[in-house]
């Protein structure tokens, strides 16, 4: 190759990393969040439901974000909030992934009138607001309390996992190889295996993660209003409701759990948003 071909020869565009500084930012602030609940398995500054501080005493050195009205450790309280979160977001994914995806492969794979009904049914169910759902299940429970609380917003969340994975499913199935793997002798249960899970699951899995902060979302706006973690479970949701009769005299019992519930959303949606960019090699090259 002559020196004029070398230069009139393209320079190949820099291949770039899949970790970006969004997805290194999200797994910093879910990481944090899951030490936090780790470390709570193990080990608290204070008995949860010790009462030994003084009402309402401001941050210290003894109370690190002060005490609530009953004069319980509030950083303990915060900590433990933690867990109550991620439990019930990832509870919550597991329940809804499950139904979901099993019902939206089925609805792929089902005839066309059985596809109709379900698709219509689910998007009856889209329709309902995730909270408004959830409440209705948790009232309708014989038990109300956290594991109710994330039945309910595993059920909720499911329609809208069937429907994607119905979508993505079909698509899928239209391709040749498909065609192809059936002629060889695949079964379908193979077919699902072996091809239609493995190019759904990037998008489900982004998904997944969206509805982990929606499920942490909603299980705060359960416990604000009664229908959550009961006590001596310390819910952020919770923290809020009893934080409302003292935001003038000690305002730090409203912030903290504010605080806490927005770096958790803002951690895990950071977390979907990098994941997105490794599952889309256009998207990643195009920022």
């Amino acid at each position: 190759m002559s020196a004029v071909d070398e230069l009139v020869q393209p320079t190949p565009a820099p291949r770039r990393s899949p970790w970006s500084l969004t997805l290194t930012f999200g797994l910093i602030l879910v990481g944090i969040h899951v030490a936090v609940a780790l470390l709570t398995l193990f080990w608290t500054p204070y008995d949860p439901t010790s009462t030994s501080g003084g009402r309402l005493e401001p941050p210290s050195f003894l109370h690190w974000a002060g005490t609530d009205r009953l004069g319980r450790d509030f950083f303990t309280q915060i900590m433990i909030g933690s867990r109550i979160a991620l439990t019930v977001g990832a509870g919550a994914v597991a329940i809804g992934a499950a139904i979901g995806v099993t019902i939206g492969l089925l609805a792929a794979f089902a005839t066309r009138f059985l596809d109709d009904a379900l698709a219509a049914t689910l998007d009856i169910l889209i329709a309902f607001p995730t909270l408004l759902l959830a409440m209705l299940v948790v009232a309708a429970s014989e038990s109300p309390g956290l594991w109710s609380a994330i039945l309910a917003l595993g059920i909720a969340m499911s329609a809208i996992v069937a429907r994607l994975t119905r979508i993505l499913a079909k698509r899928v199935l239209q391709n040749d190889y498909i065609i192809a793997s059936r002629t060889s002798g695949t079964s379908w249960p193979g077919v699902v295996v072996r091809h239609v899970l493995p190019n759904i699951w990037p998008t489900l899995s982004v998904n997944f993660a969206l509805q982990f902060g929606l499920a942490v979302i909603a299980e705060s706006s359960l416990s604000y209003l009664g229908l959550g973690a009961p006590p001596p479970n310390a819910s952020w949701g919770r923290l809020l409701q009893e934080a409302q009769g003292t935001v003038y005299t000690a305002p730090i019992g409203a912030i903290a759990p504010g605080i806490a519930l927005v770096t958790l959303v803002i951690g895990i949606n950071l977390l979907a948003d990098g994941l997105r960019d490794i599952g889309d090699p256009v998207r990643r090259v195009s920022r």
